[in-house]
């Protein structure tokens, strides 16, 4: 292992820690709590990397980022066009980092990995202007009848008759 390596898996020592894991539980991650900072990502390779509406991150700075469990667990891709790298759990696919060129000295993980506190709650959108129209945005809901634990929007407003042009 390199020295390189050595430092970014020692970490930073008077860092309290954060731990996180992928679906499977094959790769373990921990960040320095409290997180650099948390933010919702609507660009559309979040939203397709994590199968999501967006995807919800935190911020850490990588001298305060490790892997605990699993690096040989752990394929890489980079996006050419966005000189990004994203990384994944081979056996279960979890995205687990996504770093940018532009911001070497930062590591981004998926918020969803952590079950605890990350010391940082996401106040920033980026790429707000790619939602898109079908992602929840906070209207009432309400419990859908017959179907324990499913909440609905319900069957809005009655629309008129619709023209059809052939």
């Amino acid at each position: 292992m390199n020295d390189t390596k050595k430092r970014r898996n020692a970490g930073n020592a008077s860092a309290t820690w954060v731990k996180g894991q992928c679906l499977c539980g094959n790769v373990e991650v921990e960040i320095g709590f409290p997180a650099r900072w948390a933010w919702h990502d609507h660009c559309a390779a979040s939203r397709r990397a994590h199968g999501a509406a967006y995807a919800t991150y935190v911020g850490s700075w990588r001298s305060r980022f490790r892997f605990t469990k699993g690096e040989k667990s752990i394929t890489r891709y980079e996006d050419k066009a966005s000189a990004a790298i994203r990384s994944f759990c081979t056996r279960c696919g979890t995205p687990l980092t996504y770093e940018r060129h532009r911001s070497p000295t930062m590591v981004n993980v998926p918020r969803a990995l952590f079950t605890n506190r990350t010391g940082r709650e996401p106040l920033y959108h980026l790429a707000i202007e790619e939602m898109q129209e079908w992602t929840y945005t906070g209207e009432a809901l309400k419990p859908l009848k017959g179907f324990p634990g499913v909440v609905w929007t319900g069957a809005g407003k009655k629309r008129g008759k619709v023209a059809y042009l052939l």
